[in-house]
């Protein structure tokens, strides 16, 4: 336990990143396939089908994902997991069914008769856009500090707005890198009229964290941090640039460049994430509770982490198997 220092310090600290990159996994790989059933009113039937293919092989290991950023906070941050999970108790319920929903239909679409279909493709609608919303709402009142007054219920919804376009951004991507022609050039025309909600919602958040609190306006606007954060903003402006310059070449006859803008996507989210980890740190309840205050006993964090080094493993090996297995472009999801 002292391998690294005072373990009271480095186990905290540990699980914190471990938390943090599960969720950063988790609404990269999630958010496309939510992405890519908010897009579903804008589909024929046919090309639903071929969306639904594009995303069955991953949905469920996205997911695993979720379940491990909740379980690192439940075991390594009890007191914090209390705080947040019952400020964010309606919307946790919404993004459970929200969940379920997506998860039922996924499978009856396939198998229902044709008459019914439809109904299912709008619960599959629904219960993308419903996990979508709550989790903006989740990260706007987080953001807020977890308070509950009507200018952070109001801040709340509009980061849920944008939070849904952002993910429709990377679910179009994806689909530009996953199918072609005709549903290919429909991805691109999503993906164009996406980025600029994705910029909107991204400067939103990024003004409004440092004015929540003074000590998060001080660790981006005094000297020196505002000169080594300022690649940070700058860089994204250029990613935002890079994007665009990419879709605007696509489609095209040999599908040169279709996988940038989903890795470009990528690295906005990955940009944004990590601003976010910065103000908040080292509080895991905003003003309230740091990683430190939070954690469990040194001892019961160092066992769980003895576990963490065998299952995250898996988990990453397994995401990684099913994304090699079937690369390339989908093909028609069929159960016969």
């Amino acid at each position: 336990m002292d391998l690294f220092g005072d373990p009271a310090q480095w186990l905290p600290f540990t699980f914190a990143a471990l938390m943090g990159v599960s969720i950063l996994v988790y609404v990269v790989l999630d958010g496309f396939d939510l992405g890519v059933g908010v897009l579903f009113p804008f589909a024929s039937d046919s090309e639903k089908d071929m969306m639904v293919a594009s995303i069955g092989p991953f949905w469920d290991a996205n997911e695993t994902w979720l379940v491990l950023a909740i379980g690192l906070l439940l075991v390594a941050f009890p007191s914090a997991h209390g705080t947040i999970l019952t400020a964010l108790y309606l919307p946790v319920a919404i993004m459970l069914i929200g969940l379920i929903l997506r998860g039922v239909a996924f499978e009856f679409r396939v198998k229902a008769p044709t008459p019914h279909k439809a109904t299912w493709n709008w619960l599959f609608f629904a219960g993308s856009l419903m996990t979508s919303l709550s989790q903006g709402f989740m990260l706007g009142k987080y953001v807020m500090g977890l308070e509950s007054t009507l200018g952070t219920w109001a801040f709340a919804m509009i980061t849920a707005v944008f939070l849904t376009v952002a993910y429709s951004f990377i679910g179009a991507c994806w689909l530009i890198l996953k199918t072609e022609y005709t549903l290919q050039a429909k991805a691109v025309d999503w993906a164009k009229g996406g980025i600029w909600g994705l910029v909107l919602g991204l400067g939103l958040i990024s003004l409004a964290t440092p004015l929540v609190s003074p000590r998060i306006f001080d660790k981006w606007f005094t000297a020196p941090e505002i000169f080594w954060l300022a690649p940070l903003p700058i860089l994204s402006g250029v990613t935002v640039y890079w994007l665009w310059r990419a879709l605007g070449r696509l489609p095209n006859a040999t599908d040169a460049g279709a996988r940038t803008p989903f890795m470009l996507a990528i690295t906005l989210f990955v940009f944004s994430f990590g601003g976010l980890a910065y103000s908040f740190y080292p509080y895991v309840v905003p003003e309230k509770l740091t990683i430190y205050e939070a954690a469990s006993a040194p001892e019961s964090l160092f066992i769980i982490l003895v576990g963490t080094v065998f299952v995250l493993p898996m988990i990453a090996g397994y995401t990684a198997l099913a994304y090699y297995v079937f690369k390339g472009k989908a093909a028609e999801l069929r159960y016969d």
